[in-house]
């Protein structure tokens, strides 16, 4: 059986996330807020397992070694990398972040 793991790390910054959203005008509600969350959250669930999985950019490297990358298209605005270590029966997740902080880094 597969398992998805997650560094305390992206824990704490989907936690932050929540409030950062709502505070640079992207939701009102912090019920919204949490759902876009959610929502990537079960996006990874439900999709690492059989998306294709590219290499992570060398800049990503300080986050771990071996590293590879999906994507989750949310809006025609945002695209989000989702960054992890895999092995036969675990995908670790150790970086999220965005087109509009790191898309420079990506072809």
């Amino acid at each position: 059986m597969t398992e998805i793991k997650y560094h305390r790390d992206v824990l704490l910054f989907l936690d932050e996330l929540i409030d950062i959203l709502i505070e640079k005008g992207y939701f009102s509600f912090y019920e919204y807020s949490a759902q876009y969350i959610e929502d990537l959250v079960n996006y990874v669930k439900n999709n690492i397992t059989t998306k294709p999985h590219k290499p992570a950019p060398v800049h990503f490297s300080k986050y771990g070694s071996n590293l590879f990358y999906i994507t989750y298209n949310h809006n025609k605005q945002t695209t989000w990398y989702i960054f992890f270590q895999k092995t036969d029966s675990l995908y670790f997740i150790r970086y999220i972040t965005n087109n509009h902080v790191a898309g420079q880094f990506f072809d």
